[in-house]
């Protein structure tokens, strides 16, 4: 029995857990504290683990060697725990974050592989049903949590307008062709731990993201909130949920800037821009289009998304988010009379 409850939207139950955070008030930067301590201690992968490891570098070196598309292996982490707490006096979300060294590839061979069977003779027997299926998955074992992702969802300031992406068939891991959140970036050691000596940064790797996948600058004014940490029950990966308002920059700018060129252009083949009230929202996330499918935390994260800029335009009352679930009443209605 799973021990970790399922983020509902809708009349449906997505696999996303949402750890700390609602949306409605920001986790403030200097209450999230990342331990890590480089090159200290290295993930520890099973026997069998390991094997599928080799055998993912050698078949990328093949590729990389024929001139095929490869998956380049880069430093990361590993998640060896997530702690949520509170501060004594206000009460404030605290939260402590524990890493270890890993890289891309011992990502894949776990993350990819949890339905895998790890012996032939019975297919039953899988990383997620040895570690994940009648366990808490937030104690999982550290090698099963390669890779921690921040994901942003991103309104345009000058137009109002949700940034929603779907993901390209060329990126690695199960959420290729997905709708996915407007942005989004793994933690990598070469890009997120700074060269001084100071801790990682959440929102620097934010900022990352959106100059990568957006080509928002550095010096573009953005209001950029923590919402939330949550892990993704199906993949089991760790993400923190960001909402960014693009202040002076409107869904034209976004495209006239991803026409000249972008980082990161092939991770996605597809943006849309939908109005930000939670209506149009909702008729986007609800929208039962087969071919429109979703990574296991996006609505979650648009949701939380909503939720926050519900409660600030009421000024800060946290029951903002009532107009948040009577939009989703309304959007369900709309969608059982259009069926």
């Amino acid at each position: 029995m799973n021990q970790r409850d399922a983020f509902i939207i809708g009349e449906s139950e997505t696999d996303c857990h949402i750890f700390e955070g609602d949306g409605t008030r920001p986790i403030r930067e200097e209450n999230v504290t990342i331990i890590y301590e480089p090159g200290l201690r290295r993930v520890d992968l099973p026997a069998k683990v390991q094997q599928w490891r080799h055998e993912i570098e050698a078949e990328q070196k093949r590729k990389q060697a024929v001139g095929e598309r490869f998956a380049w292996n880069n430093p990361r982490f590993s998640v060896e725990s997530v702690v949520s707490s509170r501060t004594d006096e206000t009460e404030e979300p605290q939260v402590r974050i524990s890493l270890c060294d890993a890289d891309y590839y011992d990502f894949l061979a776990t993350s990819v592989n949890l339905d895998r069977p790890l012996d032939e003779g019975d297919p039953s027997a899988t990383l997620r049903s040895q570690y994940l299926t009648d366990s808490d998955p937030v104690e999982a074992p550290s090698f099963l949590s390669c890779s921690f992702g921040v994901n942003v969802a991103v309104e345009t300031g000058l137009d109002g307008k949700m940034v929603f992406a779907r993901r390209s068939v060329q990126v690695e891991g199960q959420n290729k062709q997905r709708w996915n959140s407007s942005v989004n970036e793994g933690l990598a050691a070469i890009h997120d731990v700074p060269a001084d000596g100071r801790p990682i940064s959440l929102k620097a790797v934010a900022r990352r993201a959106l100059r990568e996948e957006l080509a928002v600058q550095d010096e573009d004014a953005v209001e950029l909130e923590l919402l939330a940490f949550a892990l993704d029950l199906r993949n089991h990966q760790w993400a923190a949920f960001y909402r960014a308002v693009l202040t002076d920059l409107s869904s034209a700018d976004l495209v006239a800037r991803r026409s000249r060129g972008i980082e990161d252009k092939w991770e996605h083949d597809r943006f849309s821009f939908v109005p930000a009230d939670p209506d149009s929202v909702f008729d986007f996330l609800l929208d039962e289009d087969p071919d429109k499918t979703w990574t296991p935390c996006a609505p979650a994260l648009f949701y939380l998304a909503l939720v926050r800029a519900s409660v600030i335009a009421r000024g800060g009352a946290p029951s903002g988010r009532l107009d948040v679930e009577a939009a989703e009443r309304r959007a369900l209605r709309r969608l059982k009379e259009a069926g």
